[in-house]
């Protein structure tokens, strides 16, 4: 049973996520002498890196294109930080700058309270227990990744083994011996096919979009870090003729293997639509030496495997759904034009959807990654700061007067 709500006026921003996002935005805000309070609804900063990400996960990025604000990685870190070397450096980012967030207060609502110009948001903590704050900033730093992609697929409920969403996958050592089909090639599936097919699972991978594949690194050198620099120097088509004509010379010919790739370039679809290249990190090797098999899309899943669009069915002993996240913002957020119902993401596109209306801000959703979150978090800190300094003093003595 609920219990009754209480009131608390906070006079800095409220930031809703503990992650990197919510982390470098209080960071930032700290650096210009402005407090936050962090809401969390799990029981640690960074939940989907601690509780939700299999075990040999790196970042994709080298470290330099992944640090957040004001704090760089340890010198001795590797060039692809392991996760749980970028879980201690978040953890020394969160005590360096001094950051607590209130854990295990999830936000079921958040409106904007026009009569009095603030925002309301409320809480339920672990008991059920409602919490109301009260900020005139809100901002929004849950992220792209906030809930699983749990996809509806003809005859799940009949398969007569394991159907696992990657969010609860760690590592292939279980799945020794056994037939396991990885639903899904975005960075994700591939990497925990590579990994199942390491631990000698018989691994299959349906690929049923077109999608580029880029090997992580051309000639020694990032390809993340190479197309930045060219970018500097040369239009984006040209890039992506480049990074296309390398691809082929250091992967092959990936059609070849069932990887349709877009018409349009990998970095002005990524510019167009947000879709992400893989950067791959061994899995083609795997699928040239047939160590793992590549088919199409499902049709539907029986009770023994899945039948494929192209009439091929097959057996398998689990099912790894490498079906993404998604925004969660539509769940809670009440009102407002800032972010799309339908995909929970703001409607200006990068690099203008960190700012809303009325106090509300959102970092974190630029499909950037880490290096996005990081500009969006400077930019919040810094229309804050203009507020700030009139407004602080003016809202501490508006709380006397203001009916909650």
């Amino acid at each position: 049973m609920t219990k009754l709500a209480s009131c608390l006026w906070v006079t800095c921003p409220i930031i809703i996520g503990a992650g990197p996002s919510g982390l470098a935005t209080a960071a930032c805000l700290k650096q210009k002498g402005i407090p936050s309070l962090i809401l969390e609804r799990a029981n640690c900063i960074a939940s989907l890196w601690k509780l939700k990400t299999y075990d040999r996960l790196c970042l994709h990025l080298p470290k330099q294109f992944c640090e957040l604000p004001f704090m760089p990685f340890p010198a001795d870190f590797p060039t692809y930080p392991t996760r749980n070397q970028f879980l201690d450096y978040l953890e020394s980012y969160k005590n360096h700058f001094g950051l607590e967030p209130v854990f295990n207060n999830t936000v079921t609502s958040a409106e904007f309270d026009h009569r009095h110009g603030v925002w309301r948001v409320v809480t339920s903590g672990p008991e059920q227990e409602q919490i109301e704050y009260v900020s005139q900033w809100l901002i929004v730093a849950t992220g792209e990744n906030a809930d699983e992609v749990m996809p509806f697929i003809q005859g799940m409920g009949d398969f007569g083994g394991d159907i696992l969403h990657t969010s609860s996958y760690r590592n292939g050592r279980s799945y020794g011996g056994k037939d396991v089909l990885v639903v899904g090639c975005g960075n994700s599936g591939m990497e925990v096919a590579l990994d199942l097919a390491n631990f000698n699972a018989r691994t299959s991978l349906v690929v049923r979009d077109s999608v580029h594949v880029l090997p992580r690194e051309m000639l020694g050198i990032s390809t993340f870090g190479l197309f930045i620099w060219m970018l500097k120097w040369f239009p984006i088509r040209l890039v992506d003729r480049f990074l296309l004509l390398m691809s082929h010379f250091l992967l092959g010919d990936t059609e070849k293997f069932g990887f349709r790739r877009p018409k349009t370039g990998p970095l002005e679809l990524k510019s167009i639509s947000g879709k992400t290249p893989v950067l791959d990190v061994g899995t083609i090797a795997k699928i040239k030496s047939g160590n793992i098999k590549v088919y199409p899309g499902i049709k539907r899943i029986t009770s023994v495997g899945a039948e494929f669009v192209d009439g091929r069915k097959e057996r398998f002993d689990a099912i790894m759904l490498a079906t993404g996240y998604k925004s969660n913002v539509p769940q809670w957020l009440k009102g407002g034009d800032m972010f799309s119902e339908k995909d929970g993401m703001p409607r200006e596109p990068f690099p203008k959807g960190w700012k809303g209306e009325d106090g509300l801000y959102a970092v974190g959703f630029t499909r950037r990654g880490l290096l996005g979150a990081s500009f969006d978090a400077k930019r919040v800190a810094e229309d804050i700061e203009l507020s700030w300094r009139t407004e602080a003093p003016k809202l501490v003595d508006f709380t006397a007067s203001l009916s909650l």
